[in-house]
């Protein structure tokens, strides 16, 4: 690939045609991605304000810079417990369709490139599975990561509540 000037770090590099690039991150010993594109900004943890009548995985709301944030509990979404939050977990700021969220998680690990032909499906039968928040598992030097459906995972939280 041939480099042009830029500001871009070299890990980094853009995509070629067809490519997609992930961020990675950690929740307990698993690795999920997400679309570069989707991702606004990964932010320390903050306590969040609760509010009433949140589904069981949402941590409360966030001011960021004025736009009042929901806070998703990553661990807590896929049927664990509620993260024991510390300074040193991240909150991944998304936008999914016309609403920005913030996802809680461990750490973030690294930015991927993927070739849709890397892209696997999640294998039928794979109980517990949740299918609309899973749309492709991708094999990577540093293990499998999960890529997530954000819209499939956060659609309606009423009726994705844990």
């Amino acid at each position: 690939m041939t480099r042009t000037d830029s500001a871009a770090a070299p890990e980094a590099d853009a995509p070629r045609s067809g490519q997609k690039q992930y961020v990675t991150f950690m929740v307990g010993d698993r690795t999920y991605g997400v679309d570069i594109v989707s991702v606004r900004e990964i932010k320390q943890w903050t306590p969040a304000t609760m509010l009433p009548n949140q589904p069981a995985y949402t941590r409360g709301v966030l001011n960021l810079r004025g736009t009042i944030v929901p806070v998703h509990d990553l661990r807590a979404r896929f049927g664990g417990p509620l993260t024991e939050a510390t300074d040193t977990h991240v909150v991944v700021i998304v936008w999914i369709g016309q609403q920005t969220i913030g996802i809680l998680v461990d750490a973030v690990s690294d930015i991927i490139t993927v070739s849709p032909d890397d892209v696997r499906p999640v294998p039928a039968g794979v109980g517990g599975a949740d299918e609309k928040a899973i749309s492709g598992l991708v094999n990577t030097e540093a293990g499998l990561v999960s890529l997530l459906d954000l819209e499939g995972l956060f659609a309606a939280n009423s009726e994705n509540a844990a």
